[in-house]
């Protein structure tokens, strides 16, 4: 007897079909499992055995052998516990083969015969759409996450004999903890929250109206951290689309917390003490890393010195191009990583290097070895280099704390509805937009590439910097409702990258 059921495996973000294909024939009884089964896929067979048995069915006296194939495609965790079992009931005639053909089956299976929740149902979700099945069953604590795919009938359920039941034409049995927990957006501490700090809060608006890299350097308790941290809540909400990506990132690495669909951006702030795998991703299975969990997001690197080099610098492809390659013996996993870099950092060890009235400990040359721990070319990928000032006394003690989230947001939202008018509806910032095109479209005018060629001319500036100036000087323009970008922009575009000439930042 020959049965077969669908199931789906994830390879990076993208799912694709497994399809398990049981036999039974004659001889003594044995269980075998083909398919390039992992360690978790192979102890499978003792799960299943047991979960069929401690469930009320029959295992049959026969000889077993199941295929996932594609044949040629490593498989791994405990996903296939259910399909594997089910495709055995199936087999032997314990269920009928025709309530399986239209079903995606994903679960990892107890010795009793409970489902438990696995990694990456929502791609698995988004797969069994495209492949018209019209009901995917999981375990109850998937169900949230797989429900934000439409057009396909999640149905969470505890149990083998709770499923069996289900395909002989019994309703699902909805539990209160399994229905869908209504998407919560965690609320972000406001912006107004932080004393002073206008420019500091301008430069950051600027920053997150184009998408930009940003790197804030002061001394401690100016308000660096507090400022990083806050950015989110005067960012745009998610769109659909790269709500659904942004699940898809957060379902493979496991991350979902009662379902998924939120709206509100990514905040990732790794401590310094994060290796490469853990920044950029890796592992065996290749789980994503901080870089992309924080995908339509911001990256936050608090004491960016204190990160070691090898790292830090592991992070420049990655944000450059906005995706990461994972290069393995078996496989090439790729993950997106469109991130808004944030670091802070201290000018020098002690902190109080530049600071008006508190004395430097460090001297200069440890200050300057302080700061090249961040690395040329990684300083010239930050669009905005701002030094944060300490906090006078005058401004700790106003009544009033102007820019809010609220009203930064407003403003951030304009401008980015202009830069997705210009790219034709699509959802282009302009930290993506060429240099090139910029130029060519006449967006710039003629005394501000003038002053760009000065800047150039004197040698401070790196090809790359160039560019970089350019996209923050057009959102710039955006804020200002300027259709072209005029040498006052470009002016303050170049204010941000005071470091490039005190740290001997190069392309």
């Amino acid at each position: 007897m020959l049965a077969k059921t669908t199931s789906g495996g994830v390879e990076g973000i993208r799912p694709y079909p497994v399809y398990v294909e049981v036999d039974l024939s004659a001889g003594l009884q044995a269980f075998d499992l083909v398919g390039l089964p992992e360690a978790a896929v192979r102890e499978s067979r003792v799960r299943v055995r047991s979960a069929l048995r401690n469930a009320g069915f029959e295992f049959p006296n026969r000889r077993t052998t199941v295929n996932l194939a594609p044949a040629d495609v490593p498989k791994g965790g405990s996903r296939y516990d259910l399909p594997i079992a089910m495709g055995i009931l199936a087999a032997s005639g314990q269920v009928s083969k025709s309530g399986l053909s239209d079903s995606v089956f994903l679960a990892e299976l107890s010795l009793d015969g409970e489902l438990r929740p696995v990694r990456g149902v929502l791609p698995v979700a988004v797969l069994a759409q495209e492949m018209g099945a019209k009901r995917l069953f999981v375990a109850p604590g998937n169900r949230a996450e797989a429900s934000v795919v439409s057009g396909v009938e999640v149905i969470g359920v505890r149990s083998l004999l709770s499923l069996v039941a289900i395909l002989q034409g019994e309703e699902p049995e909805i539990m209160a903890d399994e229905c869908v927990r209504p998407v919560k957006d965690v609320p972000s501490p406001d912006m107004c929250d932080v004393v002073g700090q206008k420019e500091a809060k301008r430069a950051i608006l600027v920053a997150a109206a184009g998408g930009h890299n940003l790197l804030l350097v002061g001394p401690p308790g100016c308000g660096k951290s507090m400022l990083a941290r806050r950015i989110p809540g005067i960012l745009p909400a998610l769109t659909e689309t790269e709500a659904l990506t942004v699940g898809l990132i957060q379902s493979v690495s496991g991350k979902v917390d009662g379902g998924s669909g939120c709206r509100s951006r990514p905040f990732r702030a790794p401590h310094h003490t994060a290796t490469i795998p853990a920044l950029v991703g890796g592992g065996v299975p290749v789980m994503p890393g901080e870089v992309s969990l924080a995908h339509h997001g911001v990256l936050f690197l608090d004491e960016l010195p204190e990160f070691k080099r090898g790292v830090l610098e592991s992070l420049r492809q990655p944000v450059e191009d906005g995706s990461v390659t994972l290069a393995r013996a078996q496989a090439h996993v790729t993950f997106p990583s469109e991130v808004m870099l944030v670091g802070a950092m201290n000018p020098c060890p002690c902190g109080w290097s530049g600071h008006p009235v508190r004395e430097c400990s460090c001297g200069w040359e440890a200050s300057q070895r302080y700061m090249s721990r961040v690395s040329g070319p990684l300083l010239d990928r930050m669009d905005i280099q701002f030094e944060v000032p300490s906090v006078p006394s005058a401004e700790l003690y106003a009544a009033e704390r102007p820019g809010s989230s609220e009203q930064l947001r407003e403003q951030i939202c304009a401008a980015r509805a202009r830069q997705f008018e210009r790219a034709g509806g699509r959802a282009r910032w302009n930290t993506a937009v060429p240099a090139e095109e910029l130029l060519q479209s006449g967006d710039v005018s003629a005394s501000a590439v003038r002053l760009l060629r000065r800047w150039v001319d004197r040698g401070g500036m790196s090809a790359r910097a160039h560019a970089r100036v350019l996209r923050v000087a057009r959102s710039i323009a955006d804020l200002a409702d300027r259709s072209a970008v005029s040498e006052e922009d470009v002016f303050e575009a170049l204010s941000y990258r005071a470091l490039d000439e005190i740290h001997g930042a190069s392309s």
